[in-house]
This record gives C-alpha cells, structure tokens and sequence, in this order.
C-alpha cells in the first residue's frame, strides 16, 4: 500500500471518484486514526492549472466551515507521486456511513419522518455555508451520507463557491457545473447562483426521498435541464397520501422557478421541517437505534438555554424607549433574534421584537421601510412559533399600514395578506382564511389579466383550501373553471393542469 509523506498509508481501492480527484481511505500512522484522503486527479493525465486551482479553493472552504455535519479537513498539500509527479492531496475526516442515494434504491420513498431529519440536518449545514458566503451548488443524494447514529453529513464541496473575488475568477461566465438532475433553473441558464440555488438543490433532493423519483427525467440531460426552467413539477401529495398539505407546499415553494420565490433562508427550510420529524425509527442495518457521543452532546446543547427556562426578553442595547432612539437599534434587534431563533427560542426573539417594533412605530412611523421589515420578521417568528393567530394580527396590521403609503407596495400588500390566510389555516379557522382569500383574488383580479399565472395559483391555492375546509360543491366548481382555463393556456399535459385534474379527480372519492 502507498505511503504518502511517510505517514498516510493508502487502502488499494477507492472510495469514490469525482470530477477532480479520487477519495480513498487510509491509517495515519503518526496518530493512529483512518482518514480520508482526496488526491487530485488530471481527466486526461495533463496537469491542469485551473483545476488545481479548484481543488486548493475546495480545501480553503473546507477549512473555513466548521460543523458537525460536514467533514473535518486535517491536512492539506502536495506530495511528490512516483507515477504522476507532483501531486494536491487534502486529508479529511474519515465518515462511516451510507450513501443517501443507496438509502434511497434499498428503501424506497423514505418515511416522512426520516425526510425532514434529512432535510433539517442538510438546511442546518447549509445555513452555516451561507452565513460564510459558502453556496455548495452540487447538492444530490450521493453527497450525503447517513451515518448510523442518523446523523448526516455534506460532503464533496469541490464545485462550492466562495464570494471572494479572486476564488470566483475559477467559474468561467456560461460555464454549467452540477448534476443535471439537481441544477436549479438558475444554474441551468449559467446565471449566477445564490444561498436559494441551494435551497431549490436541496428541494429536489427532499423530492426524490419522498417519491422514490427524480422531480425530472429525460432522455437526456438536455431534456431534464430544461425541465428544471420550463416544467412546472406535480405536488408529492399526488404520489404518496400521507403528505401534509404544508410539508406539500414547502417542497413546491423551494422548487419555485424564480429564486426570490423560494424560502429566504436554509434556516427557514430547517424550522419548517422540524414539526415532521417523527417516527424515525432504524432503517434496516444503515442505522442503529443505540446511544452515541455525538447523539449525546447534541441532545444537551439542544436542550441548553431553553428547557425549563421562563421566558425572559433580553436586554437590548441602547434601549429603544430611549429619546435617543435609533435605527441601529432595529438592525440590532434583527440580528439578535435571528439568534435566539437559531437557538429555538422563539418566545424570546418574539417579544424582543414586539417591544422595539412598538418604539419604532412610535418614533419612526409604523409605515417606515424598516419598521415594517421588523414587523414582518416579528410576524414570521410568531408563525414559526405556531402563534398563528398573533401572526395573522401581525401580517394583516401590516398590510393595512402599508396602504396607507403615499405608494402602497402592492405586491407587499398581498404577500401579507396571503400570510394572513395561510396563518388563519393553521389556526383552525378555514372559512375565514377562504374569505381572505376570495377579498384578495377580487382585488388582484383588478390588478392583472385574467391569465396572469398569479391569479391562476391563487385560484387553485382557493380550490384546495375549499377542500381542505370540505366544502366539496364550491371546491368542484372552482377547480372546474380553473382547469378549463388552465387547459386552453397550457393544454391537458402541463403540470399545473394535471395537478388540478387530479385535485378534480380526488373529489369524486370524497365521502358524502
């Protein structure tokens, strides 16, 4: 077996092989611990500046990103190869672990549960790359892997992007790099990707746990890309009964076409898939239900700061009862929620919002652009709290300021007041969420031509909320019309259409 600088004896086979290099494990004889090993491999035996630029600037981020979920990078540099000559070399933390992908083939449409563990424990990875301008931009299953405590880690960062001028210089303009079964629309068109091409990566990944499938097939890769910024994907609740309807929508909203339509943050996707991490029990022998360290610590920490503590709102600096009020404070509010909210203490976060939207509105106007960002953050905390009522006070107070404005923020306006709606669901109160609904798709109606894909969705999101609140009868003609109109647009075989044909479908087996 190779030895590498006298101490990194390589195993003969690999364990795996990527587009820069080959990954193999090995013993680190000075300390007596397996590693993994990943040297840099040339496609065609030539050496390659560019691409070893690339693997120096994989081993600069994998330095920078500290976390449980993602490998330990130990050591880094070049060796002197008999057969190659000069050669990169990184060594890693050595994971022992599956592939998701091959949890995926022996196991099938995972259990929900076992989804959004997945999903929260990849976000939660993903929202520490992106609090370091880190974008992984080649998420997929077969770079996860699924350790036996049930822990999962992210691994080969080799296509990641650092915002640094002189790293991004390495990403040539109209260059495709990912998978094309994952690549958001955005990748897909060589624009530039940001935090949410991740989040839509991730929604494909989540997609094919739930299904089985990928969200795009094709004869071809071209076939499948084009999916990915023309076709509209089918709701995973029309493949599996068991789907909630908001896990269903969760996933949809993280595939939206357009970046700024999807989840704001990784950290929004971990706290929206929290609730539906259940029932996880082992799978087959890839996990095992015993204790481990790392399960341990982790149980602790999540627990510390929170349980058993009464709520108590923090001290915020210069205080904003204060005459000498000012907008820092806002912007330290924010920031300091976005904390507590890390940390799960919602209570916390939202009362210390509550108390400084209170003195801003009053210093500044309840209608200022950064008094209603803070509100609108105070509102989504409340919503993720499950304070759903206080939410829906919270998103309609600020839809009714903001058209107060000399220029009301149409678009704004109705954001929140689809919030409202959704927050209404939530709290019991289906009929009212409907009435909400209707005032809104009136108003838009006013606003755009009837075709307007805005008004189309807010039709269907109204159909679905009929049945949910069962009344069937309104439900069939709503969705009647919506697919006569959704047919003469887009014809009987788009997705948005067989969505509601099979919603349409779906009513002819509902009790009477």
């Amino acid at each position: 077996m190779a030895l590498i600088l006298d101490r990194y004896r390589l195993d003969p086979v690999h364990l795996g092989k990527g587009g820069m290099g080959v990954v193999r494990g090995a013993q680190d004889e000075k300390l007596g611990r397996r590693v993994a090993i990943k040297l840099i491999q040339f496609p065609d035996g030539m050496r390659d500046p560019e691409l070893e630029a690339r693997f120096t600037h994989e081993a600069k981020i994998m330095s920078r990103l500290s976390h449980p979920g993602a490998p330990v990078l130990h050591d880094f540099g070049t060796y002197q190869d008999p057969a190659l000559g000069s050669r990169l070399f990184m060594v890693m933390q050595f994971i022992r672990g599956t592939g998701v992908d091959d949890v995926i083939v022996e196991h099938g449409p995972l259990p929900l549960g076992w989804v959004a563990s997945i999903g929260a424990q990849v976000a939660a990875v993903l929202e520490a790359a992106h609090d370091l301008d880190i974008l992984h931009r080649d998420l997929k299953p077969s770079n996860l892997m699924l350790r036996r405590d049930g822990s999962i880690q992210v691994v080969d960062f080799g296509l990641a992007l650092m915002h640094n001028p002189e790293l991004t210089k390495l990403t040539r303009t109209g260059q495709l790099l990912g998978t094309a079964a994952y690549m958001s629309p955005e990748q897909v068109r060589a624009e530039e990707p940001t935090a949410r091409s991740d989040i839509y990566s991730l929604g494909t990944v989540l997609y094919e746990l739930l299904t089985g499938r990928h969200l795009f097939t094709g004869l071809s890769e071209y076939s499948v890309m084009d999916q990915h910024v023309n076709a509209r994907p089918n709701s995973v609740g029309h493949l599996r009964s068991d789907m909630p309807r908001e896990l269903d929508e969760l996933i949809l909203a993280m595939l939206e076409k357009r970046p700024e339509d999807r989840p704001a943050t990784a950290s929004e996707v971990h706290y929206r898939l929290m609730p539906y991490l259940a029932g996880t029990g082992p799978l087959g022998d890839m996990t095992a239900p015993d204790s481990s360290p790392a399960r341990m610590y982790s149980h602790a920490v999540s627990r510390t700061l929170t349980a058993g503590a009464q709520p108590v709102v923090p001290v915020v600096r210069n205080a904003p009862t204060d005459d000498d009020f000012s907008r820092r404070d806002i912007k330290h509010a924010r920031r300091q929620a976005t904390s507590l909210v890390r940390k799960s203490r919602y209570n916390d976060a939202a009362g210390m919002l509550a108390k400084v939207a209170e003195s801003a509105s009053q210093k500044l106007g309840a209608g200022d652009p950064e008094v209603i960002d803070l509100r609108e953050q105070l509102a989504d905390v409340l919503f993720t709290a499950q304070d759903y009522r206080q939410a829906a006070q919270e998103f309609r107070q600020i839809a009714d300021d903001l058209l107060l404005r000399p220029e009301p923020d149409q678009e704004r306006i109705s954001q929140c007041r689809l919030q409202e709606a959704i927050c209404q669901v939530h709290a019991g109160a289906p009929e009212l969420a409907l009435h909400i609904m209707r005032d809104l798709l009136a108003d838009e109606m006013s606003r755009f031509p009837e075709d307007d894909a805005r008004l189309l969705e807010l039709r269907r999101q109204i159909g679905e909320l009929e049945v949910s609140a069962g009344a069937v009868d309104r439900a069939r003609a709503t969705l009647s019309d919506l697919c006569d109109d959704l047919v003469r647009l887009y014809g009987p075989d788009h997705g948005a259409t067989i969505r509601v044909i099979e919603l349409l479908a779906s009513l002819d087996r509902w009790p009477l």
